[in-house]
């Protein structure tokens, strides 16, 4: 895919949050300084990445201020995001949760209760863009919120609750948001990718915009309108269209591997559950990826509902690559997790995390941005990420020269220079170089740009 290079400012912080209405423009410069310098050392603490005491203090004063509202600095990178999306025809709505552990910093104040009780921090649910090809095209919307400790667990009382105040609504939000990505990329299709929890009977029935559709993996064995009566019996039933190869990304206890899934697709009437009859049926097309002879004990089948007709083969195989998009999500959740170690950060309340989170939410995404960028368009110009000083730093760091060549080198080239400064051996065999080595990488950069000028003002 193509992305407009003027879209791409090598002041990617500037291009981001430049714009964010935090009601005091200086606040905002200092927003943006602030993301510009936290980028240049995502993994170290506040007071390595911002050594001078002054920066320090102003930085915690930026996190402490009523005005540093997370939703409005989140709505300048979103809007960056409407932009990037506008130029491509389908995005990929991926929407997740994570949950964020402070456990071991008891000293934050107003930190919930996690899914293991005894746990303390924050849930965290981001919808993520992301084109086919997979590249990242920023947050579309983010919620964080901290469990009523009083309410927690309480089973009886969650079957009575509505929908709406119930913590499940994150994923009705998450396709609400939609409709605005919509108005603001009026020719671009947005697809709500969601796993299994998202597999509920009010996602399908809500009005959506139009241009807005979904693909959710199946949880339940819904009845539904046909001689097998459930929806796993009748797929199953269906014929086989054919067969998709697919790549499963390694996960602990197992290794990445090729696997080949069996298709099948057919129209499918859902009848809703007996709490929500009031909600009727509901039409989708079911589609079933399946194992047929696995050679592994974690065999695949996937039950994918999509609201996009899916009546062929190429169809069914493209819905299939769609949903394999939202592995995309889980890299970001390793990024902002590994990368920005926001687990690691020390404020004092938690709505002070809810900011810097806010922010490393931003860094990470340039992190894997960058890195699938250069996959997806290695021949573009480096300028598209990089400054024209930090790209000339970096040639006669690599080329170990003291002038650099008059044309920017390609993205690809820069890409691999910046992970081999993170430890990227670059040896036959060894791959694309990941987020990781990439961010240690970045770690790097200021000070050989720094070095740089210095002599180049010494000539």
């Amino acid at each position: 895919m193509d992305i407009d290079e003027d879209q791409e400012d090598c002041d990617w912080a500037e291009n981001e949050l430049g714009l964010v209405q935090l009601g005091d423009k200086r606040l905002t410069s200092r927003l943006v300084l602030l993301a510009r310098t936290l980028a240049r050392k995502p993994d170290s603490s506040l007071p390595q990445a911002l050594p001078k005491w002054g920066d320090l203090k102003a930085a915690y004063r930026f996190f402490d201020n009523v005005k540093a509202v997370p939703e409005h600095i989140l709505a300048g990178h979103v809007d960056a995001t409407w932009s990037r999306a506008h130029q491509v025809p389908i995005v990929l709505a991926v929407q997740d949760t994570t949950y964020l552990d402070w456990t071991n910093h008891p000293a934050t104040a107003g930190l919930g209760a996690l899914g293991n009780y005894w746990g303390r921090g924050v849930v965290c649910h981001s919808t993520l863009a992301v084109t086919p090809e997979r590249l990242p095209l920023g947050l579309l919307a983010q919620r964080n919120w901290v469990r009523d400790e009083a309410t927690y667990g309480a089973l009886a009382s969650r079957k009575k609750r509505s929908i709406k105040n119930k913590e499940s609504i994150r994923w009705l939000e998450s396709v609400e948001a939609l409709a605005t990505a919509r108005e603001a990329a009026p020719q671009t299709s947005f697809i709500s990718v969601g796993d299994r929890e998202a597999d509920m009977y009010e996602l399908f029935a809500m009005e959506r915009a139009v241009g807005v559709e979904l693909l959710v993996r199946a949880a339940w064995n819904r009845a539904v309108d046909s001689s097998h009566h459930y929806l796993w019996e009748t797929l199953r039933a269906a014929p086989q269209m054919g067969t998709v190869q697919i790549t499963v990304p390694r996960h602990p206890g197992a290794p990445a591997r090729q696997c080949t899934l069996a298709l099948r697709s057919i129209p499918v009437r859902i009848k809703p559950p007996h709490d929500k009859k009031r909600l009727g049926d509901i039409s989708v097309w079911a589609i079933l990826a399946s194992e047929e002879t696995p050679s592994y004990e974690g065999a695949i089948e996937w039950m994918l509902l999509t609201t996009v007709p899916t009546l062929t083969i190429d169809d069914a195989i493209e819905r299939v690559h769609w949903y394999t998009c939202r592995w995309t999500i889980e890299v970001w959740h390793r990024v902002l997790k590994s990368g920005c170690r926001i687990e690691s950060r020390q404020l004092e309340t938690v709505e002070r995390l809810a900011v810097a989170l806010t922010l490393y939410s931003i860094v990470a995404w340039r992190i894997l941005y960058a890195t699938m960028l250069a996959r997806i368009d290695p021949d573009l110009p480096c300028t598209v990420l990089l400054s024209d000083e930090e790209w000339q730093a970096l040639y006669c760091n690599t080329k170990r020269v003291s002038n650099p060549i008059a044309t920017p080198p390609s993205l690809a080239e820069v890409i691999l220079w910046i992970a081999k400064l993170g430890g990227f051996l670059a040896r036959k065999g060894d791959g694309a170089p990941g987020p990781q080595v990439l961010w240690r990488g970045f770690q790097h950069l200021p000070h050989i740009t720094d070095m740089f000028l210095i002599m180049r003002s010494n000539k």
